[in-house]
């Protein structure tokens, strides 16, 4: 991982992400590069004579002082964690977020992204249709997502939500990285639904092939609401950062929208990693 790319838009939210992405570059040794866009307002010209060179280049001067005004603030959480060695690229773009995440990742290399994640009443239902979420689905990069009210915090135990699948030994194999770079337990889970596939074979499998491996623990939890029993796990076995593979954009989508107030507040402040099979 050399460098990490952090959308920035002078909110306590993106600046919350920029912790996390902070203490994965620590982890790391890697660049972060901080992206902010802008876009122009859309203007009838046939109604209002509109000059767009002149507003561009206001909304760009404008846009960049602030910027660089930002730029003071997240130097100062940098050397508040001390981070202040980390090197800090910026890039400013006009354009949609989520392409311009596109094509930054692109252009810039970008090994992960860390976003957060806007949610007034409750993260995971809002989760859906914003930006974090359009992102996962179109970057092949990890992409961890930060809730809006999460401050940085000790990562310890991190949940991994599987189907034992084939090429998910190798995001587990990932995440045993990251955990040990952390000194933190990696707690496995496979959700038994009555219409599962899943045979002993493959625990078995499993096991055999994590066996060396001591902070690691499997859990097959029967149910026929693969949300809850999530929900339920992260808070039981206190997670404090959820990883998952990304097989189905459904899936998903599907797994954020259900959830108790309590539950989605609870679990607001659990970040997400999500991983591209």
């Amino acid at each position: 991982m050399r460098k990490i790319l952090v959308p920035i838009d002078f909110s306590e939210t993106s600046e919350n992400a920029f912790v996390y992405a902070l203490e994965m570059a620590k982890l790391y040794n890697a660049d972060l590069v901080l992206l902010h866009t802008f876009e122009l307002p859309i203007v009838d010209s046939q109604v209002v004579p509109v000059n767009y060179a002149e507003i561009y280049d206001t909304l760009e001067v404008t846009n960049s002082n602030h910027f660089e005004e930002e730029l003071n603030t997240l130097n100062e959480i940098a050397t508040e964690h001390n981070a202040g060695s980390i090197e800090l690229n910026h890039i400013m773009m006009n354009g949609d977020l989520v392409y311009c995440i596109k094509e930054v990742v692109r252009q810039e290399n970008i090994d992960f992204v860390v976003m957060g994640t806007n949610g007034a009443s409750g993260w995971f239902d809002s989760f859906i249709g914003t930006n974090t979420s359009s992102v996962i689905s179109d970057i092949d990069v990890p992409v961890l997502s930060v809730a809006h009210d999460t401050k940085f915090h000790q990562i310890k135990t991190i949940g991994f939500r599987t189907r034992y699948k084939e090429d998910e030994i190798y995001a587990l194999n990932e995440i045993l990285s990251l955990a040990k770079k952390l000194d933190a337990k990696v707690k496995c889970l496979y959700v038994k639904t009555p219409d599962s596939d899943f045979k002993g074979e493959k625990i078995q499998y499993w096991e055999s092939v994590f066996e060396n491996e001591d902070n690691l623990e499997f859990f097959i939890i029967p149910s026929d609401d693969i949300e809850a029993t999530i929900e339920d796990f992260m808070i039981n076995q206190s997670i404090d950062l959820l990883a998952m593979v990304m097989h189905k954009k459904n899936f998903f989508t599907r797994l954020f929208t259900t959830s108790t107030t309590q539950k989605m507040a609870l679990h607001s402040k659990t970040p997400i990693l999500a991983i591209h099979e």
